[in-house]
């Protein structure tokens, strides 16, 4: 196979995803695996310059011909996975993580870096430095003989562990199924029910067909009628992947003690105490026990309101619902019963006005508006026929342009994400201005009948999030490659626009924009915003309590050495100490909690809340300079943009941060915006 007929091995500036087959992975990686040692052998060599420019020439332009690559074969594992992709993307994984693992350990390599002259770089070249060079410590630089090897036996071990976890999670949620009738699925909306209705036909039986997919589990959850099968889709839920599944071969509970175990061990090789001073080097926070401090304060101040939310659900079952005594599967329907009583409002009530194209259309305006650029289709080959390819523009030349790909599918990782293609880069084999490419995916359900897609407002905010996401990759204009974008930015910080992105979904002045009724075409009506708004914060103490529970366990994991062999009782302690509703003892989300075991979250779930405080305080400054009728300042969206969106990794976060507002960021708008304001303090 020649690299001409090799769709990962074309010259091409964006990936062939519709040719990229299985069988090309090997042929494709044997030759950029060649390509980029051959690389690392030219620029370590005794006679070669410590020169930034003369190394990115020769090394990151073949290393990042390696990544594109492998970057396109993981998507597709992620969005299209097929038993022969997976083997395929198994097979190669070990030798990629291997290759990857010694350039980041390689002494001669970090030898040469040390020895570039400061002097000679610009001010993004220094930054970039900096942070390689921290990153080889990281990466076992000065590790030697033994403890080097081991090092790098247990990254690629951790990689296979990593796929291995998500695979069982994939296969867990994808494998199993119900078919109930209609009239156990009393009380669920109709667009559910049709899609059920739907997926049963397809399998060729009568009845509706149930999924643990988030567009069936959570309208399941929320307005069935029947406990038992509320009963039934929540233990299949949380005890997926574990050993209490449907399938032992899928239990990932060896593999989470192993990850821990693994990541101790690289720890104590590096001189660090525990995993999450490791993942902390790196980050904002500055040790695990400010991490823990933060997260206790927070606990502290929301959990008299998450008191409150269980006492006026419990009230509310036994008095309206006949729930006397409600388990963890009636909470979800007793919270949306209580919302629509108290409210007059429900999310179902919503949905039909946001109708997909209508919200991207409202989206898009938003973003041109604020951040002065323009979004037009594109065309570029694509791995499903609902994806969707978009270009950035702003005074009509090219700034990035991103792929959408909305919808649920079998063989399609759950969630929702963003991640790179590539990024921006002043090449140093050109000298041309290569523009930055992104991924947005997400799992909304599909359209029924021939109806366009209708998302949930909750949907919606997934959508303004991870567009946040992609901005911050997209309008950058640093052009070193590694401080680019979301590159070099503090793990702790890189939620800041993503989470920015979503309080605009709860603006009149944006909504009225982006809503069509699916039948009437008709905007959503001020009355109905109106009772949205009044929900907004209904049981955000609840909430907070429930992201600190994960928050914590994540960081006690990682910063209590033995903790790993037995996270199940150190889980426990954690929802005892925080938590205002216990869960069952079977529960075993820790076996799908993917983010920390095969997602990079590990020692950085608590990067969620702090960013929330980050975040909401960037968006006061829009509300204090916001237009009569509502509408956000560009004035105040340009210096946003200028501050934290363009400036990327050049510049550690605290700096953009405190470029935008003037000051170091207060955790009294986040409490404020959440219906739990309280005097502020420093985050």
């Amino acid at each position: 196979m020649t690299s001409s007929t090799n769709p990962l091995l074309t010259s091409s500036h964006l990936p062939a995803f519709d040719r990229i087959a299985p069988e090309h992975v090997e042929p494709a990686l044997d030759a950029l695996l060649a390509d980029a040692e051959q690389a690392l052998g030219t620029v370590t060599a005794t006679d070669f310059p410590a020169d930034w420019t003369a190394i990115s020439r020769v090394l990151d332009v073949a290393t990042e011909r390696l990544g594109c690559a492998w970057g396109a074969v993981g998507h597709l594992n992620a969005v299209a996975d097929t038993p022969s992709l997976r083997a395929a993307y198994n097979a190669a994984l070990p030798r990629v993580t291997a290759f990857w693992t010694r350039l980041g350990a390689d002494e001669r390599l970090y030898a040469q870096y040390k020895a570039i002259d400061p002097a000679t770089l610009n001010t993004e070249q220094q930054r970039a430095r900096t942070l390689a060079l921290r990153n080889f410590v990281l990466s076992g630089a000065e590790l030697r003989g033994a403890a080097k090897e081991r090092f790098a036996a247990i990254q690629e071990r951790q990689a296979e562990l990593s796929q291995k976890f998500s695979e069982n999670v994939l296969d867990a949620t994808d494998q199993w199924s119900l078919l109930v009738s209609s009239e156990e699925l009393a009380g669920v909306p109709q667009d559910v029910r049709d899609a059920t209705r739907a997926a049963a036909q397809a399998a060729g039986a009568e009845g509706h067909q149930l999924s643990l997919k988030m567009p069936c589990y959570l309208p399941v959850m929320q307005y069935a009628h029947s406990s038992a099968l509320r009963q039934q889709l929540y233990r299949a839920y949380v005890t997926r992947a574990s050993d209490l599944g449907a399938q032992a071969a899928q239990d990932n509970s060896a593999l989470v003690r192993e990850i821990l175990a693994l990541r101790q061990e690289e720890a104590t090789l590096l001189g660090y105490p525990h995993f999450a001073a490791v993942s902390l080097a790196a980050k904002m926070a500055q040790s695990s026990e400010e991490v823990t401090h933060f997260l206790r304060d927070l606990a502290h101040r929301a959990r008299p309101f998450a008191e409150q939310d269980v006492a006026e659900m419990r009230a509310f079952a036994a008095e309206h619902l006949n729930l006397p005594d409600p388990q963890a599967w009636d909470w979800p329907y007793v919270g949306e019963k209580l919302k629509e009583a108290r409210y007059a409002f429900s999310e179902q009530e919503v949905k039909p006005y946001f109708t997909a194209p209508k919200v991207l259309a409202g989206l898009f305006k938003i973003v041109e508006t604020l951040f002065e650029v323009s979004i037009r289709r594109d065309s570029a080959p694509v791995w499903h026929p609902a994806v969707e390819f978009y270009r950035i523009e702003r005074a009509g030349k090219l700034v990035g342009q991103f792929y959408l790909d909305p919808g649920a599918r079998s063989g399609k990782r759950g969630g929702a994400w963003m991640d790179d293609v590539r990024a921006r880069w002043l090449r140093p084999d050109n000298q041309q201005l290569q523009t930055p490419v992104a991924h947005l995916v997400c799992n909304f359900a599909e359209g029924v009948g021939g109806q366009a897609p209708l998302l949930t407002h909750d949907d919606v905010i997934t959508l303004f999030h991870e567009c946040g996401h992609g901005l911050h990759h997209l309008l950058t204009q640093v052009n070193e490659r590694d401080v680019s974008g979301i590159s070099g930015v503090e793990w702790d910080a890189v939620e800041l626009p993503s989470q920015f992105m979503e309080n605009f979904c709860w603006e009149w002045s944006v909504l009225r924009h982006m809503t069509a009724h699916v039948d009437t075409g008709e905007p959503l009506p001020r009355t109905l915003f109106d009772k949205m708004l009044a929900a907004k914060n209904f049981q955000s103490g609840l909430q907070t309590v429930r992201q600190i529970e994960f928050a914590l366990f994540d960081m006690r994991l990682h910063s209590e050495p033995a903790a790993g062999i037995d996270f199940m009782r150190v889980l426990s302690e954690v929802r005892t100490e925080v938590a205002v509703l216990q869960a069952p003892p079977w529960n075993r989300t820790a076996h799908s909690f993917s983010h920390i075991f095969a997602g990079g979250y590990a020692a950085g779930y608590y990067s969620y809340k702090w960013a929330e405080v980050l975040s909401a305080d960037a968006y006061a400054a829009f509300e204090e300079s916001a237009l009569p009728g509502g509408e956000a300042n560009p004035e105040t969206g340009r210096r946003y943009r200028e501050a934290i969106l363009e400036k990327g990794g050049s510049r550690p976060a605290m700096e953009s941060f405190k470029a935008f507002r003037g000051r170091e960021p207060r955790l009294d708008a986040l409490l404020r915006h959440q219906g739990m304001g309280a005097a502020g303090s420093a985050a």
